[in-house]
């Protein structure tokens, strides 16, 4: 084997010299202080010092800044995996590391809104207003070519309402608490009311009448006359009945590329926002590395057997290359494949226990557990009993 320093009892870490290959904590006090008492802590739980241990205090490090970095990438996954409905459309300039992450409906509320968008209800897009000229005998009209090639520059419309209809039966409906209208004026002057101002004099008529009246005119339109109707296929508009008049029809609609181009700032886009700079998957939220002196003991101490685990399987590695050693008169076996697979099996059970609590801990697992605290108890009620009431 090469001639290179090996683990001597002790180490210490110094900021700057390249003991760490990231040197991702080495501004943390607390991570330099505890790198050499970590590198003693495995080199101990490796046999030091009744055997030596071919690893150097760099090695060491290197295994506890992967360990700090492996922990904090869990617990990263889970919060992204956990919040990720309130992070996404928030600035990937801030970042949410340490910071507590609480539930919200924006992104509900953007879904419902383009579901209310298509029944009219506040859409987040403009709706625009056009008209077309109805000409003397004419009933079919292309609204592409009369409106959205010159209005629009060609692109694509979507009519959302047609604005051609009979007048309403109210229109042409005395109102009959103005005592005009019905012939009640008869009757009211028998009152001694006439000498009132129309709008003061009022009738005790039921509200059915009104209705009754109200449906009468309309069914009178739709029977006895041509009603008013239209067909809308492909932006192409056959009215009827057949105009005897020119008068100008007028519609609404939308431009297609308002409401479909999510990056354009259309309101179907996931977030409601667009261009750079935003969460928009999981490949972008802002979450960095835990800072090692926030961790508490548990963690902490996860970490050190992590620690462990890495320089087990690296010692094994290193021990791996050579089967045995030959001394005088004999030869020594070594252990290079046992702690390699000691090392990724303890690895393995770290990670999924971590992974364990962490799911356990989830919002989800949470109010799950009040759910079933609340039937317990209302059980556990159920035994109380009533109080008596002397009146």
């Amino acid at each position: 084997m090469a001639n290179v320093p090996l683990w001597n009892g002790s180490s210490s870490y110094i900021t700057g010299s390249g003991m760490t290959p990231f040197a991702l904590y080495e501004t943390d006090a607390t991570f330099v202080s505890d790198a050499p008492k970590v590198a003693d802590f495995c080199a101990r739980k490796l046999g030091y010092p009744l055997i030596e241990v071919e690893l150097q205090s760099g090695s060491m490090f290197t295994c506890f800044e992967e360990s700090i970095t492996e922990y904090s990438a869990q617990v990263n996954q889970f919060l992204i995996r956990e919040n990720m409905l309130s992070m996404q459309g928030s600035p990937t300039s801030s970042t949410f590391t340490g910071r507590q992450i609480i539930p919200n409906m924006g992104r509900i509320i953007k879904l419902s809104r383009q579901y209310g968008a298509e029944a009219g209800t506040n859409p987040p897009y403009t709706i625009k207003t056009g008209s077309v000229m109805l000409n003397v005998g004419q009933t079919e009209y292309d609204l592409n070519a009369l409106w959205g090639s010159v209005s629009e520059s060609g692109a694509s419309i979507e009519i959302r309402k047609i604005f051609h209809d009979n007048a309403p039966a109210i229109a042409r409906y005395f109102d009959p608490f103005a005592g005009t209208g019905m012939g009640t004026y008869s009757m009211m002057q028998e009152f001694g009311f006439t000498g009132m101002s129309t709008g003061v004099s009022f009738l005790l008529i039921p509200m059915y009448a009104d209705l009754l009246r109200i449906q009468a005119i309309e069914f009178n339109d739709m029977i006895r006359r041509s009603g008013y109707s239209f067909r809308l296929s492909d932006n192409k508009l056959k009215v009827s009945p057949i105009p005897t008049v020119a008068y100008k029809l007028y519609f609404e609609y939308i431009v297609v590329s308002d409401r479909d181009d999510i990056l354009s700032g259309g309101g179907y886009s996931a977030s409601g926002s667009s261009g750079t700079g935003i969460v928009t998957d999981y490949s972008n939220v802002p979450y960095q590395n835990i800072t090692y002196n926030l961790i508490n003991d548990v963690g902490k101490q996860w970490v050190r057997q992590y620690t462990l685990a890495l320089a087990k399987e690296l010692l094994g590695n290193i021990r791996g290359k050579y089967t045995t050693i030959p001394i005088p008169d004999s030869e020594l076996a070594l252990d290079g494949l046992t702690l390699r697979t000691e090392g990724q099996a303890e690895r393995k059970n770290l990670i999924e226990q971590l992974r364990e609590n962490l799911d356990k801990g989830s919002r989800e697992s949470q109010l799950e557990k009040e759910k079933n605290e609340a039937e317990y108890l209302r059980d556990r009620l159920k035994y109380v009993p009533l109080k008596i009431y002397v009146g």
